[in-house]
């Protein structure tokens, strides 16, 4: 009868939807993180390693964390970390973005994104809070 039994949808606030969604429109690749968790390390060090600049928002450090995530279950249908948003679109996690990565899939998805966002030769792991 308690709390944790409660829908997604439930315990997503509007506020914290409307957030997610500022994020990725406002930032062509943007991590919702934990700041200990390797898969989302992992996600983190493929951009570091083409050079794209990252937005990282590590909900274990966020005020709002816990209903940030669950809010992304909400949008993207999967409660884990990391969500990782390039061009607006969730392209699922550390493993998810590894391999497109791997098969050479994830920089033409950057290069897609407004010139100020797209790889600049220099990694950015700027966190929100």
């Amino acid at each position: 009868m308690g709390n944790s039994t409660s829908s997604a949808t439930a315990r997503s606030s509007p506020a914290c939807v409307q957030y997610v969604q500022e994020m990725v429109t406002q930032n062509c690749v943007v991590i919702f993180s934990k700041s200990t968790c390797p898969f989302c390390k992992m996600a983190k060090n493929v951009f570091n390693e083409i050079g794209a600049n990252y937005k990282v928002i590590e909900l274990d450090e966020h005020n709002d964390g816990r209903r940030l995530q669950e809010a992304l279950a909400h949008m993207t249908g999967a409660r884990t970390v990391p969500r990782v948003f390039v061009n607006g679109n969730c392209i699922g996690g550390g493993s998810d973005t590894k391999r497109l990565h791997q098969e050479g899939k994830l920089l033409p998805l950057i290069e897609q994104c407004a010139p100020c966002c797209a790889a600049s030769g220099e990694g950015s792991g700027a966190a929100a809070k």
